[in-house]
């Protein structure tokens, strides 16, 4: 069973933590607990937050509240039920505007920005949020009613609504993703990219002939000219997000195709 992504704990009682009878259990015989379920989940949010998720589990996090590994497991069955508390309390503290009479690619453009504030504020958030297995609970819900609302007068189908707001989030989180991962890169290597680029001039001048790859060469020299780098996580942003709406705009405007 993987621990790194939501879905894969037991759903009775991941459902049962979610939406809160995890700290409103029956007493027990023995000693009276000394943290509650939504300590634990802020204990290894700050983990994550501080130093990724591989830095989250489950002897950290008892230690950081101060119970014994063994006692965590009597509040959380375990790292996938974790997890899933994890990602849907970042989800319940989302913003959550109300929506007035913005146009949608206005709405829509709030629902792809707020997703990606979330993804900077917790990186981690990009390796275990599966589209296909979130964790229902309370948050994932919240969400999921503020975002199909951004689609109201759009006159799409209910299932279209889901296909276009899942096709919208996948987008959000590609671009998070390939983001922290190249930051991530620079900090492993302890160089930025355009001194990367700098050291290895003279090899790449030396080994990219422009006869050989006309447009690779001439294409690539201006995007790194445009960009100050092989790739912009802001141009990929503003491009991308673009070109996202443009194609719901095939479904909801088609007069404009």
């Amino acid at each position: 069973m993987t621990e790194k992504s939501t879905g894969t704990g037991a759903p009775s009682r991941t459902l049962s933590l979610l939406w809160g009878s995890g700290d409103t259990a029956a007493p027990r015989k023995g000693p009276a607990r000394s943290v509650t379920v939504t300590q634990i989940v802020e204990a290894a949010l700050d983990m994550a937050d501080d130093r990724g998720l591989t830095a989250v589990t489950m002897r950290a996090v008892a230690e950081r509240v101060g119970v014994s590994a063994m006692s965590l497991y009597t509040y959380v069955p375990g790292k996938p039920e974790l997890l899933d508390l994890m990602v849907d309390t970042c989800y319940l503290r989302m913003p959550r505007p109300a929506w007035h009479d913005e146009p949608w690619r206005a709405r829509l453009t709030s629902v792809a920005q707020s997703n990606r504030d979330l993804l900077a504020a917790h990186p981690w958030l990009t390796e275990v949020a599966a589209l296909n297995r979130p964790p229902l609970g309370p948050g994932v819900m919240a969400k999921y009613e503020h975002e199909l609302a951004a689609f109201d007068d759009t006159g799409l189908t209910d299932v279209e609504i889901d296909a276009a707001l899942s096709y919208l989030l996948m987008f959000v989180q590609s671009v998070c993703r390939s983001r922290h991962d190249a930051a991530r890169v620079t900090t492993d290597s302890a160089m930025s990219d355009a001194d990367w680029w700098s050291a290895n001039q003279p090899l790449l001048a030396e080994a990219l002939d422009p006869t050989h790859y006309p447009r690779a060469v001439r294409i690539g020299a201006a995007a790194g000219d445009a960009q100050n780098s092989a790739w912009s996580a802001e141009h990929a942003w503003e491009f991308g997000l673009a070109r996202t709406l443009d194609g719901l705009a095939a479904l909801i405007d088609p007069a404009e195709r």
